[in-house]
């Protein structure tokens, strides 16, 4: 049995582990990021696991999932915000490679989610899927017949950065925003309120946490509405922490697509939730790992 390292790098956690040739997970564990420590550190941690893993799975590949943006054929970190200092220009799959002497393939995180789920999960037998991750900022990932849209410089669905409304819609549609503005309007501290305390209250009749989810769809529904006239997905799959509350969102959701897309549009969109989850990283890039080497014979 072929086995391959994967990793799944994103800003609070590292997720880990060893898939198995048919996709299935064998063992999986996780770590802090500590992403404040820059880019150097969180290369130290990847060496550490792949150390963890090596003798005992004799792996053929290591898959990595990243925040950031990333040139896939280099494998290299083009773009990564402050919150990883000294991240961008990280050239991953080089030092992976010349360590282990094992081949190494580097994606971003969003990307990897979304093609988890293409091939396995909520978008599967799509021909073109919008897929958005929905947390302290928003990710997006265009997958069209089973390929990850890239771009002409691996910046493509970069949606976070679209202007809406005198704003970003990574932020004015995160659930971080959603969380900030509950706690100003309850005269509260941001750190005693969180997504799920929010939607707890909302269930309970909350008129605050209410309005302040009904504005937070509103701006999802213009950002998903103004990507379709782009890019007239069948699927829009939605994931992040916030989507597990996905009864209670799916209803008003699709109302907001119905408010701001033209029918001839709306009624060929389907809104479906991921999957796959916290594993959707690891699982993507396992998935981007097999795609670039059956494409290289």
């Amino acid at each position: 049995m072929k086995n391959y390292i994967s990793i799944d790098i994103g800003g609070t956690a590292i997720k880990y582990g060893v898939i198995d040739q048919t996709g299935a997970i064998v063992t999986k564990n996780q770590m802090k990021t500590d992403a404040f420590q820059g880019g150097k550190s969180i290369l130290n941690k990847v060496f550490y696991i792949i150390e963890q893993y090596k003798d005992t799975y004799a792996p053929i590949g290591i898959c990595i999932s990243t925040a950031g943006m990333v040139d896939i054929k280099k494998g290299r970190i083009i773009h990564a915000s402050h919150t990883i200092p000294e991240y961008t220009g990280m050239e991953i799959k080089k030092c992976v490679e010349e360590t282990f002497s094992i081949v190494c393939e580097v994606e971003n995180d969003v990307n990897c989610a979304g093609l988890a789920e293409y091939v396995s999960g909520s978008a599967k037998g799509s021909a073109v899927a919008l897929c958005l991750t929905v947390g302290t900022d928003i990710g997006g990932c265009a997958i069209i017949d089973g390929k990850v849209f890239h771009g002409a410089s691996n910046s493509a669905c970069e949606v976070g950065y679209m202007q809406i409304l005198n704003g970003k819609f990574g932020i004015l549609g995160a659930s971080s925003t959603l969380i900030k503005n509950v706690a100003k309007q309850k005269g509260d501290d941001v750190e005693n309120w969180d997504g799920i305390k929010i939607f707890s209250q909302a269930k309970k009749g909350d008129a605050i946490c209410i309005k302040a989810i009904e504005d937070m769809v509103d701006i999802l529904g213009r950002g998903i509405a103004n990507i379709c006239y782009v890019l007239n997905p069948d699927v829009i799959v939605l994931g992040g922490g916030i989507m597990a509350q996905k009864q209670y969102l799916k209803e008003k959701i699709d109302a907001a697509l119905d408010q701001y897309l033209i029918t001839a549009i709306r009624k060929h969109t389907k809104i479906v939730f991921a999957a796959h989850g916290n594993d959707a990283g690891m699982i993507g890039a396992y998935y981007h790992f097999c795609q670039i080497h059956a494409s290289n014979g």
